[in-house]
């Protein structure tokens, strides 16, 4: 990732910076524009046999300001869709994701508190099926505007193991 990091960072600088000011606004970076970029550089690594290990979700704005969301995996595979996760969400959480947001429309006529109580919804579905978590992560709501909104050690409301006495079956329980 800090590669990837470094990587950007220098291409960034490199257009900020280019002598020619007329193709400044030709090539402003947008979240497509990333997404393609990144495609490029993880595929000409996969093909050189010298992969990064990682799976990207890009997620902004693209050229006719209209939300972008996209994921490039360690081959690089593209996929895009109205939600997307990464590692275990990509399992538990995709599908709480998908019966709130079922298609392109949907995603338009979400609201902003809708999508938050999704997440934390997601958030908690994480937290019991994977032992080794914390009941603590962060969240970050960020406007098209460009206003951010980060609430750092957001702690998962009332959880309590005490379900787990009621279920029989598993381990020297008796029934």
């Amino acid at each position: 990732m800090q590669y990837i990091d470094r990587l950007l960072n220098s291409l960034s600088i490199s257009e900020n910076y280019s002598t020619s000011t007329s193709d400044a606004a030709e090539t402003e970076f947008t979240a497509r524009n990333i997404h393609t970029y990144m495609s490029k550089v993880m595929y000409k690594r996969r093909s050189d046999f010298n992969p990064l290990w990682n799976h990207i979700l890009v997620a902004g704005l693209d050229e006719s300001d209209m939300p972008f969301l996209a994921s490039v995996d360690l081959l690089g595979t593209t996929f895009s869709a109205p939600t997307l996760a990464t590692g275990f969400g990509a399992h538990l959480a995709q599908p709480i994701l998908r019966r709130t947001v079922p298609d392109e429309k949907a995603s338009q006529a979400l609201s902003q508190e809708e999508a938050v109580k999704t997440v934390k919804e997601c958030m908690k579905v994480l937290f019991y099926r994977d032992a080794r978590s914390m009941d603590k992560y962060s969240i970050a709501v960020i406007t098209k505007e460009g206003k951010v909104d980060l609430k750092e050690d957001v702690k998962l409301e009332q959880q309590s193991w005490a379900f787990a006495e009621g279920i029989r079956g598993y381990g020297t329980q008796v029934a």
